[in-house]
């Protein structure tokens, strides 16, 4: 895992301030409902609250307490969040975990691609940890379904492996497949061509196991999601990865708060992608832009470089994404 650049000079802070800052930006009730960010709160019966969250280089970046503190208060806000770029080193995800509510449980994979890990943050209270526990690894025989047309070479399986978990809120069994697709290198035009075509396959690959799954007889549940960092540059039809990952029914409902969910508001990087049965059940969804909020003593719209560094490298820079299904 590479490190963003680590802001010059340090920028400190008090982490209570700034949690109070982005309590504050996640419960205002603004006139324009497209700007409201007003996640909704745990607890409720009959539903269910789950994110995604890249956590950028969690374990690479010289984080210091106050950006777990940080970190920590956004996970709480949510019943059950798929957190990617976990590194080898689980030093800060265990201090991040140790500044949760008591009533948190966790898990995580083993190390994978780019040194990277996959997890899970869940709230014990409502959520329970089922049986099904794994990775979705394509076998060599089934490898040459994995094909798209326009795209002539082979899948040859996963750089990291979506990591399996399901868990049962109210009785109702969920399984979660935690992405996070390939970038790969951008450095020449045929580095991206062969980066995009990975991409592509890859999100077919786990389309196709999650339709497979849903239609088997055998299947633990039907209601599977695929959640993650899917390097998804717009979420729209034509987009090619977009096109792969929706190519087997998977869909991707459009966010109430239509924004990007990378900071530098470029890509749709982060997606929930649900089964077609899930679809009546999403109440909200939405993506919060914790940047909105933090930091906002050191911000310069003439000059937002450091400011932006900062919210990166200290906290993320993916934003979480949400989604609350009724059960």
């Amino acid at each position: 895992m590479r490190a963003l650049t680590r802001p010059k000079p340090e920028h400190s802070y008090q982490a209570a301030t700034e949690i109070a800052h982005l309590r504050t930006y996640r419960d205002a009730v603004p006139a324009d409902p497209a700007k409201s960010r007003n996640i909704p709160a745990v607890g409720q019966a009959g539903h269910v609250l789950i994110a995604t969250w890249n956590i950028a280089n969690l374990g690479v970046h010289k984080r210091r307490h106050c950006d777990h503190r940080v970190i920590a208060e956004i996970l709480s806000w949510f019943e059950l969040v798929a957190v990617q770029e976990v590194a080898d080193n689980l030093a800060d995800f265990l201090a991040v975990t140790q500044l949760l509510p008591e009533h948190f449980r966790w898990l995580f994979s083993d190390r994978a691609g780019n040194d990277e890990r996959s997890a899970y943050v869940y709230d014990s209270r409502r959520v329970t940890l089922g049986p099904k526990i794994g990775e979705v690894a394509i076998v060599d025989s089934d490898r040459r379904y994995v094909k798209l047309p326009g795209i002539s070479r082979k899948f040859t399986g996963f750089n990291r492996n979506p990591y399996l978990a399901s868990f049962t809120v109210e009785d109702t069994p969920l399984l979660l497949a935690n992405c996070h697709l390939l970038f790969g290198p951008q450095d020449s035009s045929a580095a991206r061509k062969t980066s995009m075509e990975r991409r592509q396959l890859e999100a077919y690959a786990i389309a196709r196991w999650c339709d497979l799954r849903r239609g088997d007889k055998h299947a633990w549940t039907k209601n599977i999601l695929a959640v993650g960092d899917f390097n998804l540059p717009e979420a729209v039809p034509g987009d090619p990865v977009f096109e792969a990952l929706t190519d087997r029914g998977l869909k991707l409902p459009p966010h109430s708060t239509r924004i990007p969910t990378n900071v530098s508001n470029s890509s749709d990087y982060d997606q929930i992608a649900v089964a077609p049965g899930l679809m009546t059940k999403i109440v909200k969804e939405g993506v919060f832009d914790f940047d909105g909020a933090i930091f906002s003593n050191i911000f310069d719209d003439n000059a937002p470089g450091y400011w932006r560094s900062c919210a990166k490298y200290y906290i993320s820079d993916h934003r979480p994404l949400w989604m609350q299904f009724t059960l």
